[in-house]
C-alpha cells in the first residue's frame, strides 16, 4: 500500500480503519452465533426433524464441494497463466518499479490465482457457514414461537444476520487485504477475487435452486393436490428434502450470490477509479469506495441489532425488519456525507465540481435499494393488489391464475428497468456535468458514478442477507412445527403455529425483496464492469499503438457493425438458454420425486402402515442438482471466450450489452411472478377452511393456487436467482479475456490458426455442456 504515490497519513489510517471494521463485522457474527446457540431447541420430536434436515443439508454440501473442486483447480492455473499472454499493466510495473517485467508477471499471476482461490473460498465459507447457522436457528425459532412472536422474530432475524455479517466482513476483508498488499496494481488481482466469488455463487445458486425446487414441486403436487394433506405433513416422503432445499438454495445460494455482488461492485469501482486517477492524479477515487464499504458494515451492525417484535402473540414482522433497514440507511447516508466532507472537501476535488458528487452517487445507490425493496414488495406482497388479483383469479381455475401471474411478472420487469435507468441518468447528472471534462473522460466519470451507486446499493448487505435468510429460517421453523406438533389442537400450539405462519408469509416477501435487490445490483455491477471492459480494452489497444481516436472508448460499441450485432443477439439469447436448462433439470427431478412419493403412498405411508423413506427424495434431488453444476457454469465461462476469439472484441462488447438487458428483464420476471404466485397461494391457505364455499386448504381454489406456486417455484428459486451470478461471470470473464483478444486480433499465420483452433475446441466444449445438460443423470435413468 505504501508504494502508492501521494498516499497521505489520513488515507493510510482510513484503509487500516476499514480493515478493522471488517474484523469487527466478523466478531459481531461470532457474538450473534453465541446468542443463537444458547436458545432452547425445543422438544425431542422437534430435534428429530431438525437433525434430519441438518444431515441432509450437510450431505448435499459435501457432495457439491467434491463436484466443483476439479473445475476450480483448472481455473486457478488458467488465471495464473492468463497474465503471461499479455504485457504487465502499467500499474503493476509502477507498483514493482525496477523489477524485471517477467518477474512482475510471475508475481501478478500468483496474486490473481491466489485471489481467485480466496474469493472462491470466502464465497463457499459464507454459503456453508451461513446455511449451517440457518439450520441451527430454525428449530430454535420453532421453540420460541411457543413463548412469543417477538422472540421468534428476534432469533430468526439474528440467525440470518450472522450470514449477513459474514458476507460483509469477508467481502471487505478480502478486498482490503489485496489493496493493502498490491496498491495500484490491486485490480489485476481483484478480478480473480471477484471471479472466484462469482463462480462459487453460480455453483451454489444453480445446485441449490435445482435441489430445493425439485423437492418442493414434487412434494406439493402429490401431497397437496393429489392426497390433500398439509404442506409439511410428516407422511409426505419428500417433506425433508423440501426443508433441506430451503437451506441449500435460499441460505447458501443467496449468501454466496450477494457476496459476489458485493465484491464485483468494488472491483469495477476500483478499476474505474484507477482510470480516473490517471486522468486527474487524485487517489480519492480509489480510497473513498473502501471507506463507504466500512461505513456500511458499521451501519448494518447497528440497524440489524435493533430489529424487535414485541412480547405478545402477534406483531408486524415486516415493519420491524424494514425499520431496521431504514435505520441503517439513514445512519450510513449521514456518515457517507460526513466522510465525504472531511476527506473530499479539498481544492483539487472542488475544482472537479465539488466534494458532494461521490457521496451523492452512493446515496443514490442506497435510495435505489429502498425503491427496489418497495417495488418488489408491491408486486409480491400479500397486502398489495397484484397478489390479491392473482388470488381472485383462482376462482376460475389454474389457467387464469397462471396468466395473471405472468402479467404481473412482465409489468414488474418494466418498472425495475426504469428505476435502474433513472439511476444511470442520475449518474449522468452527477458526473456528466464536471467542468472541463469532455469526451471519453466524461464517459469514464459517468461509469464510475454508476459503480458508486452499485457500491451504495450493496452498502447495507448485512441487512439484505439477514432479510433473505429470515425467509428459509421461518419456513423451516414452520415445517418443523407442522411435523413435530401434528395432531395437537391446544391453544398454545395453535398460537405458535399462527406465529410461524405469519413469519413464513413475511419471509416469502423478504426473500422476493432481496432477490430484487440482488438482480438490481447484478445489473448495476454488470454496467460498471462494462465500463471496466471498455477501459481495459482501450489500455490494451494503446499498448499496441492504436491512435486515441480509434480506441474502443472513443468510438464505442457500434451496433451497425454486423459482428457486433451478432454478438448482441448471442448475449441476449444466453439467459434464455441458461434458464431453459435450469428449469428442465427441475422438471425432470420433480417428475421422479412425484413417482417416488406415489410409490410410497401405495405402500401404505398415508395410512401409517409403513414409515416414509425421506432419504430417497433427498438422493434424487442431490443427484439432479450435481449433474448441472459444471455444464451450466461452462455456458457462462466459455461463451464469452468463444465470442471474443471468433468475432473480436467489438462483438464481445455487443455480447455484454445483450446479456445485461435480456438478463435483467428475464430475471425480474421470473423472480416476481414466482413470488406473487407463492403468496397468492398462501392467502388462499389463510382463508377459513370451507370446501362447500370453495375456501381455504383443500378447495379447488387452493389446488389452483398450488399449481401456480409449483410453476413459479423454479422461476423464483432456480432460474431467476441463478441469472445474477451468471451475468457477472460472463462480465468478469470478458474483462479478463479482453486484453488477450486485443493482443491477438491482428495475428497472422500460425498464431491466427491457433486462435481459431482454440475457438473451435471451446465450441465443442459448449456443445458437450448443452448435450450433458439436456440428458438425464445416469443414476436416475432407471
Amino acid at each position: 500500500m505504501y508504494a502508492m504515490q501521494g498516499l497521505q497519513s489520513f488515507e493510510i489510517a482510513a484503509i487500516w480503519a476499514v480493515f478493522g471494521v471488517a474484523i469487527l463485522g466478523l466478531l459481531y457474527a461470532v457474538f450473534l452465533r453465541s446468542q443463537i446457540l444458547r436458545e432452547d431447541k425445543g422438544t425431542e420430536k422437534m430435534q428429530e426433524v431438525w437433525n434430519a434436515i441438518k444431515d441432509g443439508a450437510d450431505a448435499y454440501l459435501r457432495k457439491q464441494f467434491r463436484s466443483i473442486v476439479p473445475l476450480i483447480i483448472v481455473l486457478t492455473f488458467a488465471l495464473f497463466f492468463s497474465v503471461y499472454i499479455v504485457p504487465p499493466s502499467p500499474e503493476a510495473l509502477e507498483r514493482f518499479e525496477g523489477v524485471d517485467p517477467n518477474t512482475v508477471r510471475l508475481w501478478i499471476g500468483i496474486a490473481r490465482a491466489l485471489a481467485f482461490v480466496m474469493g472462491a473460498g470466502f464465497s463457499l465459507t459464507v454459503g456453508q457457514i451461513g446455511m449451517r447457522m440457518a439450520v441451527e436457528g430454525n428449530v430454535r425459532v420453532a421453540a420460541a414461537s411457543k413463548r412469543s412472536f417477538g422472540d421468534a422474530l428476534r432469533i430468526a432475524y439474528r440467525a440470518g444476520t450472522i450470514t449477513g455479517m459474514l458476507t460483509d466482513g469477508l467481502g471487505l476483508l478480502g478486498g482490503t487485504v489485496i489493496f493493502i498488499i498490491l496498491g495500484i496494481a490491486a485490480p489485476d488481482a481483484l478480478l480473480g477475487f471477484g471471479f472466484g466469488g462469482t463462480l462459487l455463487a453460480l455453483f451454489m445458486r444453480v445446485g441449490g435452486g435445482i435441489f430445493t425446487k425439485a423437492a418442493d414441486v414434487g412434494a406439493d403436487l402429490v401431497g397437496k393436490v393429489e392426497a390433500g394433506i398439509p404442506e409439511d405433513d410428516p407422511r409426505n416422503p419428500a417433506v425433508i428434502a423440501d426443508l433441506v432445499g430451503d437451506n441449500v438454495g435460499d441460505c447458501a445460494g443467496m449468501a454466496a450470490d450477494i457476496f459476489e455482488s458485493y465484491e464485483v461492485t468494488i472491483v469495477s469501482g476500483l478499476i474505474l477509479g484507477l482510470a480516473l486517477w490517471h486522468i486527474t492524479g487524485r487517489l480519492e477515487w480509489i480510497i473513498f469506495p473502501l471507506m463507504v464499504r466500512g461505513i456500511g458494515v458499521l451501519s448494518s451492525i447497528i440497524g440489524t441489532y435493533f430489529v424487535r417484535g414485541g412480547t405478545g402473540k402477534s406483531g408486524n414482522a415486516m415493519a420491524a425488519i424494514f425499520s431496521g433497514f431504514l435505520t441503517s440507511a439513514v445512519i450510513s447516508a449521514a456518515l457517507f456525507f460526513g466522510a465525504g466532507y472531511l476527506y473530499l472537501n479539498n481544492d483539487a476535488m472542488n475544482a472537479l465540481g465539488g466534494w458532494w458528487r461521490l457521496p451523492t452517487a452512493v446515496g443514490v445507490g442506497v435510495l435505489l435499494a429502498i425503491v427496489i425493496d418497495r417495488l418488489t414488495e408491491y408486486f409480491t406482497g400479500t397486502h398489495a393488489s397484484p397478489v390479491n388479483e392473482i388470488k381472485k383469479a383462482a376462482d376460475t381455475g389454474p389457467a387464469t391464475l397462471i396468466l395473471n401471474g405472468i402479467s404481473v411478472g412482465f409489468e414488474s420487469s418494466v418498472w425495475s428497468v426504469l428505476v435502474i435507468a433513472l439511476t444511470i441518468i442520475a449518474s449522468i447528472f452527477i458526473f456528466g456535468t464536471i467542468p472541463g471534462v469532455e469526451g471519453v473522460d466524461r464517459a469514464t466519470f459517468i461509469l464510475y458514478g454508476v459503480a458508486m451507486t452499485g457500491i451504495g446499493m450493496l452498502t447495507l448487505t448485512g441487512n439484505n442477507v439477514a432479510m433473505d435468510s429470515f425467509g428459509p429460517i421461518s419456513d423451516n421453523a414452520n415445517g418443523i412445527g407442522e411435523m413435530a406438533w401434528s395432531g395437537k389442537t391446544d391453544k398454545a400450539t395453535k398460537d405458535a403455529q399462527q406465529i410461524m405462519a405469519d413469519l413464513d408469509a413475511v419471509g416469502n416477501t423478504t426473500k422476493a425483496i432481496t432477490k430484487g435487490v440482488a438482480i438490481g445490483s447484478a445489473v448495476i455491477a454488470a454496467v460498471s464492469l462494462f465500463g471496466s471492459f471498455l477501459v481495459d480494452v482501450s489500455r490494451a489497444q494503446t499498448s499496441l499503438g492504436v491512435p486515441p481516436e480509434s480506441l474502443i472508448s472513443a468510438i464505442g460499441i457500434r451496433v451497425d457493425i454486423p459482428q457486433v450485432f451478432v454478438g448482441m443477439l448471442i448475449g441476449g439469447a444466453l439467459p434464455w438458454l441458461f434458464s431453459s436448462f435450469a428449469i428442465q433439470a427441475v422438471a425432470r427431478a420433480a417428475s421422479l420425486i412425484v413417482m417416488e412419493v406415489r410409490r410410497q403412498f401405495k405402500l401404505g405411508v398415508l395410512d401409517g402402515k409403513v414409515k416414509p423413506d425421506y432419504k430417497q427424495a433427498v438422493d434424487i434431488s442431490t443427484t439432479a442438482a450435481q449433474k448441472e453444476l459444471v455444464s451450466l457454469a461452462l455456458l457462462g465461462i466459455v461463451t464469452p471466450i468463444v465470442v471474443g476469439l471468433l468475432l473480436q472484441v467489438e462483438a464481445l462488447g455487443g455480447f455484454l450489452a445483450g446479456i445485461i438487458v435480456s438478463g435483467q428483464l428475464l430475471a425480474v420476471f421470473l423472480n416476481n411472478s414466482g413470488g406473487a404466485w407463492d403468496n397468492a397461494k398462501k392467502l388462499i391457505e389463510d382463508e377459513p377452511r370451507d370446501p362447500k364455499k370453495n375456501l381455504g386448504k383443500g378447495s379447488e381454489r387452493h389446488k389452483a393456487g398450488v399449481v401456480g406456486d409449483t410453476v413459479g417455484d423454479p422461476f423464483k428459486d432456480t432460474a431467476g436467482p441463478a441469472l445474477n451470478p451468471m451475468i457477472k461471470v460472463v462480465n468478469l470473464v470478458s474483462v479478463i479475456i479482453a486484453p488477450i483478444v486485443v493482443q491477438y486480433a491482428g495475428a497472422n499465420g500460425g498464431t491466427r490458426i491457433v486462435v481459431w483452433v482454440v475457438g473451435v475446441l471451446l465450441l465443442g466444449l459448449l456443445a458437450w455442456a448443452v448435450i450433458r445438460s439436456k440428458a438425464p443423470a445416469e443414476s436416475l435413468k432407471s
